[in-house]
Order: C-alpha cells, then sequence, then structure tokens
C-alpha cells in the first residue's frame, strides 16, 4: 500500500494480522471436562497398577494427556491481545474477552493494547543555531498492529536480556525501551531543525520556544515514521522542557532580560510621547498659559525625564521672588 504525504512517496508494510480462526473452546466447560478425565484416568492407573496389568500404561499415557491439555487454557482482560503461534507459524490475533481453551501445541504470547505514557527525561541537544539545549518530552502510546510488535523487530533481545518470555510484563517493557530510544532520536532530528528563540537572523522563523503545536505536530510525525515498523500507534507527543544547557544559560538569561528591558522602555517612552502630547494640546485649548518654542521644550524635556526615569519625581515649587 503507498500513501502520499508532503510530495513524497510513502511505501507502508502491508498489514499481516489478521484474526485467529482456528478452534476455541469455553474456558469453564473445558475446565471441568478435562477435571473429570484428569481424575477418571488417575483412578484408573491406580486400579490397574494395583492389578498389575498392562492397561495401566495407557491410563498413564491418557492421564498425562490430560494434564497437558490445561495448557490450552487461557484468558484476556479487555485491552489484551494472544498472538498465536503453531510450531513457529503466526495462526493470527487472539482479541476475544473471557476464559477460552485451545489447541495446547499452539504457543500464545499475551500482548497489552492499553495505552501507556513515556516521560522521557531532558536530553542535551543543539538547536538549528548551535545552541546547546535541554529538552524534554512526554509521549503516549499503545500497541497497534501485534504481528509487526512481534516478529518485524527483535523484540527478545531489545531489552538487552537473552530472552523476554512469555510474560507480558516483560514483553513490554522491551517496547518501552525501543520507543524511549526511537522517541530521543526523533526528538533530536525535530530540536536540530529550528532555533530555540528569536535571533536578529530568525527573527520571522518558526522556533522551539513559541513553535508549540507546530512543533509538537512535526515531533508526532516524526515519532510515527520511525515506530510504524513496530506497530506501535502514537496517541500523543508533546515537549514538556525546554531550557538552554546549564553552561550558557546565565548568558542567555541576560540577553533575554535586556530584551525585556528594551521592550519595557519602548511602551515606556511611546506612552511618554502621548502623555507630553496630550499635555501641551489640554493647555493650548483651554488657554491656560501660553507657551513659546523655548518654554514647550523646556517643559517636554522636563516632562520626558519624569515619565521616562526610573526614580520618583522630586519636584521643586517656584514661589516667585519679592522685591524690597
Amino acid at each position: 500500500m503507498i500513501s502520499y504525504k508532503n510530495n513524497k512517496i510513502l511505501t507502508i508494510m502491508e498489514n499481516k494480522e489478521f484474526s485467529f480462526k482456528g478452534t476455541t473452546v469455553n474456558g469453564f466447560l473445558m475446565l471441568a471436562i478435562l477435571l473429570v478425565l484428569a481424575i477418571v484416568f488417575g483412578a484408573l492407573f491406580g486400579f490397574y497398577v494395583n492389578a498389575e496389568s498392562p492397561l495401566s500404561f495407557v491410563s498413564l499415557t491418557c492421564m498425562l494427556a490430560t494434564l497437558f491439555c490445561f495448557k490450552g487454557l487461557m484468558q484476556l482482560e479487555p485491552n489484551e491481545a494472544r498472538v498465536m503461534m503453531f510450531f513457529g507459524r503466526y495462526r493470527g490475533t487472539f482479541t476475544h474477552i473471557g476464559f477460552f481453551w485451545v489447541n495446547p501445541f499452539i504457543n500464545t504470547k499475551k500482548l497489552s493494547l492499553r495505552a501507556r505514557n513515556l516521560n522521557a527525561e531532558p536530553i542535551k541537544v543543539n538547536d538549528k543555531i548551535g545552541n546547546p539545549v535541554m529538552i524534554g518530552l512526554v509521549l503516549v502510546w499503545k500497541l497497534k498492529d501485534t504481528y509487526k510488535a512481534m516478529f518485524e523487530i527483535d523484540a527478545q533481545t531489545m531489552a538487552g536480556a537473552a530472552a523476554i518470555g512469555k510474560d507480558v510484563n516483560n514483553i513490554m517493557r522491551a517496547f518501552e525501551n525501543f520507543v524511549k530510544i526511537q522517541s530521543e532520536a526523533a526528538l533530536r532530528q525535530v530540536a536540530g531543525q529550528y532555533a530555540y528563540d528569536d535571533t536578529e537572523t530568525n527573527a520571522k522563523e518558526l522556533t522551539l520556544r513559541d513553535g508549540g503545536d507546530d512543533i509538537n505536530k512535526q515531533l508526532e510525525e516524526r515519532l510515527t515514521e520511525r515506530l510504524a515498523m513496530a506497530g506501535i500507534d502514537i496517541v500523543e507527543a508533546r515537549i514538556n522542557y525546554l531550557a538552554y544547557s546549564p553552561e550558557i544559560a546565565a548568558v542567555m538569561l541576560r540577553r533575554q532580560q535586556a530584551n525585556a528591558i528594551i521592550t519595557a522602555r519602548e511602551k515606556i517612552v511611546e506612552g511618554a510621547v502621548s502623555m507630553v502630547k496630550m499635555a501641551l494640546e489640554k493647555l493650548a485649548d483651554e488657554g491656560v498659559v501660553e507657551l513659546d518654542d523655548d518654554k514647550k521644550a523646556a517643559m517636554v524635556s522636563n516632562l520626558m525625564v519624569v515619565l521616562c526615569g526610573d526614580d520618583t519625581a522630586q519636584p521643586v515649587v517656584n514661589t516667585g521672588t519679592l522685591n524690597m
């Protein structure tokens, strides 16, 4: 199957998963039958052994076969699945909820289809302009294709152990380790395409700090591409931690503080000019006092100093002079 995305042709592996179509029996019914047979054959074996009859071997064989049939009993909870294999051959995925009995020669491995969280520890990466940043993500994922999960990747050894067996917890921990490694790789790929913050050279470009949903969407796409081979579906992926690396954090903090001060000063000056203009217009309209150009300039200078200064103004009141 071929899909088209961003003018690129992406070849997607054919879905090889299918439902198990073998014989299944109600587990409670089969359990009762097997218990009865085990008791009957056990009693027959005891009787024929005491009687020194050759039928004791037949009854023993039947009892052992009955005990072996108990291996076919299995149960499934909601959002769980079992991969069914018959002497190494994939026979389908069993997803029915309940207690069942199947051919005891079928080897089964249980997988969890429930959503899982990955809260990755922040890692150090270089952004687009080379600044080292610390970035982390939170990821919600779940298994979607059991065939790919079990047979397209090395699920037996990717956890670092020689084998993980049939225990569902060990199997899912192996997948968690695979998801963690691939998520870090995808995070490095996305973070390296963008700058941490706006600079003079990328004032209009998307950045990690202001990208928001756009960055998270691209992160989901990269993760989907990497984890599709393992049959893993990405529910949500978001950057949950972003900061400059400690070795440059202090310098970058001073730069951000300088930018904030400049922005604040611009607003103060803009407001002061507006207030001075309003004051001159009010004085002229109401005829409070007539000012020539020199006095207007002196008044504008004094008002700008008062309005733009950091310290509280201390006005000096001129009461005039006394002529003796």
